[in-house]
């Protein structure tokens, strides 16, 4: 681990937080840390903002699976993937100093889109109706047609990504030491005509989820990939699995998710 010493700062572009960035580019010179200012070097990529800006950096650097991310909240607000806040300089540099951190590795999904173009995301991919009408697909699971869904949309998250939109449509909080993804529904219509589970599943790493749109007027659907909106039209399909890639990032040892979980919901 000690030979981990190339940074990289993932930030917003703004006064506010220029001078703080300035401020962790001195501390990290300070603990023989080289800063770069391009990410493919880097071997660590401090994201400094909140979980958005940690989404960003991940994506914005092509989830980079041989470095380590970190990041800083810049805000008061509970964050999921900050474990270190820009004023609290004592944790910042005990983690320089690897004293007092844990390294995890959060499972990604792969979604892609038509058979041509690829994703990954951290916390989820949602396909969404861009206007006020619905839309059907058909689900498939493992090439095994599970059910035709007519509604507003699916939310396909990760264990990380399950406290997140996936929550509030009412999804399950899933542990991220599973291997696995998680399928949530956006405002299902069940009838005669259409049926759906109803209620979100998970699935095991090694099965393959596919959404197959049908083209019946609405063939516009939105498709998110973490905080980001595809601007892709006419989709058809989309084969979604969990990723090979994972992101390590860095962990305090006394902020487990779970403790996460717990100060920011109960």
């Amino acid at each position: 681990m000690m030979d981990r010493r190339k940074v990289f700062f993932f930030y917003k572009k703004e006064e506010r937080i220029e001078q703080k960035v300035n401020n962790l580019v001195t501390l990290a010179e300070q603990n023989n840390f080289e800063v770069l200012t391009d990410f493919k070097n880097a071997n660590i990529i401090v994201a400094v903002g909140g979980d958005g800006t940690f989404l960003q950096a991940v994506q914005k650097t092509g989830f980079k699976d041989d470095c380590l991310y970190a990041g800083i909240n810049t805000s008061d607000t509970s964050s999921f993937y900050c474990d270190f806040h820009i004023d609290d300089t004592t944790k910042i540099v005990e983690a320089m100093r690897f004293e007092q951190i844990e390294v995890r590795k959060y499972p990604t999904i792969e979604v892609t889109i038509d058979n041509t173009t690829t994703f990954h995301c951290l916390n989820e991919c949602s396909i969404r109706s861009a206007i006020i009408k619905t839309f059907a697909m058909d689900v498939f699971i493992d090439e095994l047609h599970f059910e035709t869904f007519r509604g507003d949309g699916m939310v396909v998250s990760t264990p990380t990504g399950s406290t997140a939109y996936n929550k509030s449509v009412q999804g399950a909080v899933v542990d991220p030491m599973l291997q696995c993804f998680q399928v949530s529904e956006l405002a299902s219509i069940n009838n005669n005509s259409y049926r759906t589970l109803g209620s979100p599943f998970i699935m095991a790493g090694a099965r393959k989820l596919t959404l197959s749109v049908i083209q019946d007027g609405n063939d516009y659907p939105t498709i998110g990939i973490d905080n980001e909106a595809l601007s892709i039209r006419h989709v058809k399909r989309l084969d979604i699995q969990l990723s090979e890639k994972k992101i390590k990032t860095v962990k305090l040892k006394d902020n487990s998710f779970w403790e996460k979980v717990k100060r920011t919901f109960l």
